[in-house]
Protein backbone atom coordinates (compact mmCIF):
# COMPACT_ATOMS: atom_id res chain seq x y z
CA UNK A 1 0.00 0.00 0.00
CA UNK A 2 1.17 3.51 -0.71
CA UNK A 3 3.00 5.22 2.14
CA UNK A 4 0.71 8.23 1.68
CA UNK A 5 -2.39 6.07 2.19
CA UNK A 6 -0.81 4.43 5.25
CA UNK A 7 0.03 7.77 6.83
CA UNK A 8 -3.37 9.23 6.04
CA UNK A 9 -5.17 6.16 7.41
CA UNK A 10 -3.14 6.43 10.62
CA UNK A 11 -4.03 10.11 11.02
CA UNK A 12 -7.71 9.38 10.38
CA UNK A 13 -7.63 6.57 12.95
CA UNK A 14 -6.06 8.93 15.49
CA UNK A 15 -8.94 11.37 15.00
CA UNK A 16 -11.56 8.93 16.28
CA UNK A 17 -12.93 10.26 19.57
CA UNK A 18 -12.09 6.90 21.18
CA UNK A 19 -8.45 7.55 20.23
CA UNK A 20 -8.41 11.10 21.56
CA UNK A 21 -9.69 12.95 18.53
CA UNK A 22 -11.23 16.28 19.52
CA UNK A 23 -14.31 17.37 17.56
CA UNK A 24 -13.62 20.97 18.62
CA UNK A 25 -10.28 21.05 16.81
CA UNK A 26 -10.51 18.36 14.11
CA UNK A 27 -12.87 18.15 11.13
CA UNK A 28 -12.40 14.36 10.96
CA UNK A 29 -13.08 13.95 14.68
CA UNK A 30 -16.23 16.06 14.22
CA UNK A 31 -17.42 13.74 11.43
CA UNK A 32 -16.74 10.68 13.59
CA UNK A 33 -18.63 12.28 16.49
CA UNK A 34 -21.63 12.96 14.24
CA UNK A 35 -21.72 9.29 13.24
CA UNK A 36 -22.31 7.15 10.19
CA UNK A 37 -25.01 9.26 8.59
CA UNK A 38 -22.87 12.41 8.54
CA UNK A 39 -19.95 10.50 7.02
CA UNK A 40 -22.16 8.84 4.41
CA UNK A 41 -23.83 12.15 3.53
CA UNK A 42 -20.41 13.69 2.96
CA UNK A 43 -19.41 10.82 0.68
CA UNK A 44 -22.59 11.35 -1.32
CA UNK A 45 -21.78 15.04 -1.69
CA UNK A 46 -18.21 14.32 -2.76
CA UNK A 47 -19.32 11.64 -5.23
CA UNK A 48 -21.74 14.09 -6.81
CA UNK A 49 -19.05 16.78 -7.01
CA UNK A 50 -16.69 14.28 -8.63
CA UNK A 51 -19.27 13.36 -11.25
CA UNK A 52 -20.02 17.02 -11.97
CA UNK A 53 -16.30 17.82 -12.29
CA UNK A 54 -15.90 14.95 -14.76
CA UNK A 55 -18.85 16.20 -16.80
CA UNK A 56 -17.32 19.69 -16.86
CA UNK A 57 -13.93 18.24 -17.87
CA UNK A 58 -15.59 16.44 -20.75
CA UNK A 59 -16.65 19.85 -22.07
CA UNK A 60 -13.73 22.13 -21.18
CA UNK A 61 -10.85 19.64 -20.97
CA UNK A 62 -9.76 20.88 -17.51
CA UNK A 63 -9.21 17.73 -15.44
CA UNK A 64 -7.78 19.55 -12.42
CA UNK A 65 -11.19 19.69 -10.75
CA UNK A 66 -11.70 15.97 -11.35
CA UNK A 67 -8.46 15.27 -9.53
CA UNK A 68 -9.33 17.61 -6.66
CA UNK A 69 -12.83 16.18 -6.19
CA UNK A 70 -11.64 12.60 -6.52
CA UNK A 71 -9.08 13.25 -3.77
CA UNK A 72 -11.91 14.56 -1.57
CA UNK A 73 -13.97 11.46 -2.36
CA UNK A 74 -11.09 9.12 -1.51
CA UNK A 75 -10.40 11.02 1.72
CA UNK A 76 -13.99 10.81 2.90
CA UNK A 77 -14.18 7.17 1.82
CA UNK A 78 -11.18 6.50 4.03
CA UNK A 79 -13.04 8.09 6.95
CA UNK A 80 -15.96 5.75 6.25
CA UNK A 81 -13.62 2.76 6.13
CA UNK A 82 -12.17 3.73 9.51
CA UNK A 83 -15.68 4.16 10.92
CA UNK A 84 -16.28 0.50 10.10
CA UNK A 85 -12.80 -0.59 11.25
CA UNK A 86 -11.61 -1.21 7.71
CA UNK A 87 -8.43 0.05 6.06
CA UNK A 88 -7.26 1.00 2.58
CA UNK A 89 -5.28 -2.25 2.67
CA UNK A 90 -8.55 -4.17 3.04
CA UNK A 91 -9.82 -2.49 -0.12
CA UNK A 92 -6.60 -3.30 -1.97
CA UNK A 93 -6.90 -6.94 -0.90
CA UNK A 94 -10.48 -7.05 -2.19
CA UNK A 95 -9.37 -5.56 -5.50
CA UNK A 96 -6.57 -8.14 -5.70
CA UNK A 97 -9.10 -10.90 -5.02
CA UNK A 98 -11.18 -9.66 -7.95
CA UNK A 99 -8.20 -9.28 -10.27
CA UNK A 100 -8.65 -11.42 -13.33
CA UNK A 101 -12.34 -12.00 -12.64
CA UNK A 102 -14.82 -10.97 -15.24
CA UNK A 103 -16.96 -8.16 -13.86
CA UNK A 104 -20.02 -9.82 -15.30
CA UNK A 105 -19.14 -13.16 -13.67
CA UNK A 106 -18.31 -11.50 -10.34
CA UNK A 107 -21.64 -9.66 -10.28
CA UNK A 108 -23.54 -12.84 -11.20
CA UNK A 109 -21.75 -14.66 -8.39
CA UNK A 110 -22.81 -11.99 -5.87
CA UNK A 111 -26.42 -12.24 -7.07
CA UNK A 112 -26.34 -16.03 -6.71
CA UNK A 113 -24.98 -15.81 -3.16
CA UNK A 114 -27.63 -13.21 -2.25
CA UNK A 115 -30.39 -15.35 -3.76
CA UNK A 116 -29.18 -18.44 -1.86
CA UNK A 117 -29.04 -16.42 1.37
CA UNK A 118 -32.58 -15.13 0.79
CA UNK A 119 -33.84 -18.67 0.20
CA UNK A 120 -32.09 -19.84 3.36
CA UNK A 121 -33.60 -16.98 5.35
CA UNK A 122 -37.08 -17.70 4.00
CA UNK A 123 -36.73 -21.34 5.00
CA UNK A 124 -36.07 -20.29 8.59
CA UNK A 125 -39.27 -18.25 8.86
Amino acid sequence: MSETLKRLAAVIESRKPANGGDPETSYVARLFAKGDDAILKKIGEEATETVMAAKDARVDGDVSHVLYECADLWFHSMIMLAQFNLTPQDVLQELARREGLSGIEEKASRKLVAREQQETDQGKI
